[in-house]
């Protein structure tokens, strides 16, 4: 996407610091990047709180980046373009980055719509750090739970650019992980996503 096309600056040379990203967690746990991605109202943020919960417990070092949470500060700069959410996923992709870095295990909760902005978002953050979520849910199912009037907006054309309703969004074809939230309760969810990660673990 051309959203992406732009070079870093020349004059900006990035220092090589001697601590690799592995040995800079207190606990010595494996860094992740957890990117969950879905429409609004599939789950993202409920299934994100437990799941911290639920790392928190087996005494790993986490920190949650929420999209909301991000749009009242870090990227409250920007609207909901295409190139702006593009912007916003660089943004986001960035910290999580920074946190990996510091060895913790970063749970993102962002709708990223586009297949171009999540494969940007895992080429910054690195392949083997980056598992995609896909919190799935019916376009139906998501108006039905609006929890916050969102849909009923955009359907009213009070919101523009909302994923669904006037803006696509791509269906992940490949993600590591796929949660159907129709089919499966919280706690079914963040199972999975444990169990992957233990796998992951298991065969790094």
């Amino acid at each position: 996407m051309s959203h992406f096309a732009h070079s870093p600056n020349q004059n900006l040379h990035a220092f090589a610091f001697s601590h690799l990203r592995a040995e800079r967690s207190p606990l010595q746990q494996k860094p992740l990047v957890i990117w969950m991605t879905g429409i609004s109202a599939s789950g993202k943020s409920t299934i994100a709180d437990a799941l911290d919960i639920a790392l928190q417990a087996q005494g790993r070092l986490t920190s949650i980046i929420d999209g909301d949470s991000v749009r009242g500060g870090l990227c409250r700069d920007l609207g909901f373009t295409d190139s702006d959410r593009d912007e916003n996923i660089r943004r986001v992709a960035e910290v999580a980055r920074l946190m990996l870095e510091a060895g913790l295990v970063v749970i993102v909760a962002l709708i990223s719509p586009s297949a171009a902005s999540r494969h940007y978002a895992r080429s910054i953050i690195g392949n083997e750090f980056f598992v995609e979520v896909h919190v799935d849910a019916p376009l139906e199912t998501a108006e039905q739970r609006d929890p916050k009037g969102l849909y009923k907006k955009a359907r009213a054309g009070l919101i523009k650019h909302f994923t669904g309703i006037d803006s696509a969004y791509d269906l992940p074809v490949f993600p590591e992980v796929h949660l159907d939230t129709q089919a499966l309760s919280v706690e079914q969810s963040v199972e999975t996503i444990l169990d992957w990660v233990a796998r992951r673990d298991d065969h790094p």
